[in-house]
């Protein structure tokens, strides 16, 4: 692997940033079993440290606890990063609609202007700067109109608050309706060996128009990382403990195509997961891969992928392994 780390514009912004992203959900402890705070600093910095300049987090991971982190852990490298973060889904109001609660507490679904204006001053604080890269509307809401939404981020754009704008978990419909109300540099999707139907409904539309795509759980929740067999165990808020794509007879399709790929990986010198992390980069259509990482040593091994370039033999002994192993998995 001593290629230099792949990277690739984001949308029609200008902006170029490293092919693999850190993406800070676990960071936060919400969902994943608590935070190590030093740890994920640590990971954060080895990340940079190894080239990838991509940084994804969000207020939602641990209502501003992951955004709070990755603040502290660039001090001193933030010239040498693309920050990405979210809005939308906010505790500060009830408006839009509910999506969920939080230590009690409800969470909604809101886009619009006053929230939006609110939200990217509380986000530059926690993540002690004055500009963030890229700023993504994190959920859609239905009760606000795109129109206003857009607006709002290209009022911030001119006002040197944001460069570039996203939008995360959207339908085709939602996407058209970005694309005609302003500039959309990016798209933010769940995307991995395991779920594929953006293919299908989104890829197209964002590859005409020229809008990155950004996956995410890129992994599958770790799960095509090689390292969780059929035994592993998930504890206390553990999201995984009882997600169904994690039962034990997935696992053990799953180790099946660890099996047929590793020869792949040998010959590159790579690991299971950096595999799996570059086949999802190098699919069509697909910009960017974020990948979580809670200590130094994931995030170099993830950093890695970045600079693995697998042959069109590679890719295809891959996608026909996963075909034959992953089209039955129980979602």
């Amino acid at each position: 692997m001593s290629h230099d780390m792949l990277t690739r514009p984001i949308g029609g912004s200008g902006i170029t940033a490293s092919v693999i992203g850190l993406g800070t959900w676990a960071i936060g402890g919400w969902m994943w079993g608590g935070t190590d705070r030093a740890a994920s600093i640590a990971a954060i910095q080895a990340a940079v440290d190894e080239g990838v300049s991509l940084i994804d987090t969000a207020p939602a991971y641990g209502q501003g606890v992951a955004e709070e982190i990755v603040g502290e852990a660039l001090q001193g490298r933030r010239d040498k990063v693309v920050l990405a973060t979210k809005c939308g889904l906010i505790w500060h109001a009830r408006q839009g609609n509910h999506f969920f609660d939080y230590d009690g507490q409800p969470v909604h679904r809101h886009l619009g202007r006053a929230s939006i204006i609110h939200e990217v001053e509380q986000s530059l604080r926690r993540l002690r700067t004055d500009c963030i890269d890229h700023y993504i509307t994190h959920w859609q809401d239905p009760t606000t109109p795109v129109e206003e939404t857009m607006a709002a981020l290209e009022e911030l754009k001119r006002a040197g608050k944001i460069r570039s704008i996203g939008a995360s978990n959207c339908s085709v419909s939602d996407l058209r309706a970005y694309l005609g109300a302003g500039q959309l540099d990016a798209v933010q999707e769940e995307y991995s060996m395991l779920k594929r139907d953006i293919e299908d409904t989104l890829l197209p539309v964002c590859l005409q128009a020229g809008v990155s795509v950004l996956s995410y759980s890129s992994l599958a929740l770790g799960l095509l990382s090689g390292r969780i067999g059929p035994d592993r165990v998930f504890s206390g808020d553990d999201q995984r403990k009882d997600n169904p794509r994690f039962s034990q007879e997935n696992r053990r399709r799953v180790a099946a195509l660890m099996e047929e790929i590793a020869p792949v990986a040998r010959g590159h010198s790579a690991t299971l997961a950096q595999v799996v992390i570059a086949w999802t980069a190098q699919q069509p259509g697909i910009t960017f891969a974020l990948c979580g990482a809670r200590n130094p040593e994931q995030a170099r091994e993830n950093a890695a992928a970045g600079r693995l370039r697998l042959t069109s033999a590679d890719l295809q002994t891959i996608s026909d392994a996963a075909r034959r192993h992953l089209t039955t998995l129980n979602a």
